[in-house]
C-alpha cells in the first residue's frame, strides 16, 4: 500500500502510466503466490496440501531440473577462471576435461580477452562470426557478420527492435492472439499500439493469413500506421510449428505491405512433427525466384541460448540478424544497443557453443550427443503424456504437440464456476489457475494472461518438470473442480 504523496517524489500516481498499464502474467500474481508456497515449504511448512511447488509458468529449463550441457559448463568453468589452463594436466587426467573443451576456452578467452570486460557493442567479432557460419549451414544461404547483433537473450533483441520501430503512439505492431506478453507489454510500455490478429484454433494455431490481413485493414482504417508483424515459430503460448507455406505467406503480405518481419525464432530445436524452417531461408529462397517483389523486406530474426536443449536462462544469451533493412536505420539500432554497451559476455560465449557445438569425431561429440538427445526425449515423452492426461479430462481439448515447450489447452468450464470467478472479479479460467494452485502447487497461467477469443478458456503449461507425479495431481484436481460446479 502506498504511503502519503507528500512523503516521497515516488508514488503509484505519478510514475510512468505506460509502466502500469502493461501486464505481464506469466510472472503475475500466481507465480508470485508460488514462490511464496515454495518458501512456506522450505521452512518445514506443513500446512499445504502439496509438498513440492511445480513452476509450469514459464520456459525455465534448468529450475526444473534439466540438467546443463556438460560441454557448455566445462567450457565457461575455464573462461571465468582461466589460471585453470594452467594446470591442463589435472583437468584432463583427475577432472574428465576434454581436449577440445580446453581448446574451445582458450579460443573463446582470445576472442573476449576477459569475460569480465566490455565486447564491443554488437558482440565479440569471433563469436558473431560462429554466428554467421551456423547461419549458412541452417539455411543454404550467406550470412554477414556485419548484420549480427549478440544481445541479452531474445527479449533485450525484441526491445531494441521495437525501440526502433515505435515513433509514436499511432505506430502499430501486428502481434498474434494467443501470444508471449513480452509483446504486448513492451508495446504498452513505449505507448504503441498492439494490432492482434488471431491464430486459429481449429487448426492447431496455424497462423491464419486471413486474419492478419483483416487485421491490418481494420487497423489502417483506424488511422494507424501498422509497421510491422511479430511472428513466433514454433509458437508460445501454443506450441504450434508453421509450415512453409505458412511462412511463404507471411512474407508476401510483409513485401506487399512494406512490413518489418520480427521473427522470434527461440524455439527453432524444440520441434517435435514438421522440420523447422526459418524465416531467413523463405525469404531467400523467394528472392532467388523474384528479386524485384522480395529486394526490400526487412526481416529480423531472433535465437536464445534460454530455450531448446540449452536451457541456459540465466546466463542471458542471444542474437539477432537484420536483412534488408536500410543503411541509416542500421545505424540507429547499433546507437541503441551501444547505449547498453554490450549483450553479456559469458552469454555471449555460451552462444557460440550454441550454434557451434562439438562435431562428430570432437572428443566431447558423444557425451554432448546423449545429453541432447535425452534432454530432447524426455521433453517430448512428457509433452505426449501431459497430452494423453488432457484427453481424458472432462471439458479439455488440446491438439497434439507440435513443438516449444508448452500445451495450450483450451477448456469448457461449467456456468457456475465462471459466476464464482465473477465474484471474485477474475477471468474464469484464471479462477481456475488459481484454485489449481492452491490445491495442487501446480502454476500455470490462464490464458486470459495470453490473448484469447471472447468467451474461450484456456491455460498454459511447460513440460519441462521431470515425472509424471504432478501431471496425476492436475487430472485429479480438475474432477473435483468439474464435480464441485456441477449443475
Amino acid at each position: 500500500m502506498s504511503t502519503s504523496n507528500s512523503l516521497r517524489s515516488l508514488n503509484i500516481s505519478n510514475i510512468s502510466p505506460h509502466v502500469k498499464e502493461a501486464k505481464y502474467a506469466v510472472r503475475g500474481e500466481l507465480a508470485v503466490r508460488s514462490e511464496e508456497y515454495r518458501a512456506k515449504l522450505a521452512k518445514g511448512d506443513a500446512s499445504l496440501p502439496f509438498d513440492q511447488v511445480i513452476s509450469a509458468n514459464i520456459g525455465n529449463p534448468q529450475q526444473l531440473d534439466q540438467k546443463p550441457i556438460t560441454f557448455f559448463r566445462q567450457v565457461l568453468s575455464l573462461i571465468e577462471y582461466p589460471p585453470l589452463l594452467e594446470k591442463e594436466d589435472v583437468l584432463l587426467n583427475q577432472l574428465g576435461y576434454k581436449k577440445d573443451v580446453i581448446a574451445r576456452a582458450k579460443w573463446l578467452l582470445k576472442q573476449v580477452g576477459s569475460v569480465g570486460a566490455y565486447s564491443a557493442s554488437a558482440g565479440a567479432v569471433g563469436i558473431k562470426n560462429s554466428i554467421a557460419k551456423f547461419l549458412e549451414q541452417r539455411d543454404g544461404f550467406s550470412a554477414d557478420t556485419k548484420d549480427i547483433y549478440l544481445s541479452a537473450g531474445a527479449s533485450s533483441g525484441v526491445n531494441t527492435l521495437l525501440h526502433i520501430i515505435c515513433a509514436s503512439p499511432n505506430t502499430g505492431v501486428l502481434v498474434p492472439i494467443p501470444q508471449y506478453p513480452l509483446y504486448t507489454a513492451s508495446l504498452a510500455v513505449l505507448n504503441a499500439k498492439c494490432v492482434p490478429y488471431y491464430l486459429d484454433e481449429s487448426k492447431n494455431w496455424g497462423t491464419d493469413l486471413g486474419a492478419i490481413k483483416d487485421a491490418y485493414k481494420k487497423a489502417v482504417a483506424e488511422g494507424i500506421d501498422v509497421r510491422a508483424i511479430v511472428i513466433i515459430n514454433p509458437g508460445n503460448p501454443t506450441g504450434a510449428s508453421l509450415t512453409e507455406e505458412d511462412i511463404k505467406g507471411v512474407i508476401d503480405f510483409a513485401a506487399q505491405e512494406k512490413l518489418v518481419v520480427m521473427a522470434d525464432e527461440v524455439y527453432q530445436t524444440n520441434v517435435f512433427t514438421v522440420k523447422f524452417t526459418s524465416f531467413k531461408a523463405m525469404l531467400r529462397t523467394l528472392q532467388k525466384e523474384d528479386a524485384e517483389k522480395y529486394k526490400n523486406v526487412e526481416l529480423v530474426s531472433l535465437h536464445s541460448i534460454s530455450k531448446g536443449m540449452v536451457g541456459e536462462c540465466g546466463h542471458r544469451g542471444g542474437y539477432f540478424e537484420l536483412c534488408g533493412f536500410d543503411p541509416e536505420v542500421v545505424e540507429q539500432i547499433y546507437k541503441f544497443v551501444s547505449i547498453s554497451l554490450c549483450a553479456p559476455v559469458v552469454g555471449q560465449c555460451l552462444v557460440e557453443m550454441m550454434v557451434n557445438p562439438p562435431q562428430e569425431g570432437d572428443e566431447s561429440y558423444e557425451l554432448y550427443k546423449q545429453e541432447w538427445d535425452g534432454i530432447f526425449s524426455g521433453l517430448k515423452k512428457r509433452a505426449t503424456a501431459l497430452n494423453d492426461a488432457f484427453k481424458q479430462m472432462e471439458g479439455v481439448e488440446c491438439g497434439e504437440p507440435q513443438g516449444s515447450m508448452y500445451l495450450f489447452p483450451t477448456i469448457t468450464l461449467p456456468p457456475k464456476a465462471v459466476e464464482a470467478a465473477k465474484d471474485e472479479g477474475r477471468a474464469a479460467d484464471e479462477f481456475y489457475c488459481s484454485r489449481l494452485l492452491n490445491a495442487t502447487g501446480v502454476c500455470v497461467v490462464a490464458g486470459s494472461g495470453f490473448g484469447q477469443k471472447e468467451n474461450t478458456y484456456h491455460f498454459r503449461t511447460t513440460f519441462l518438470a521431470p515425472g509424471t507425479e504432478w501431471v496425476g495431481r492436475i487430472t485429479k484436481f480438475h474432477k473435483e473442480f468439474m464435480d464441485e460446479f456441477a449443475e
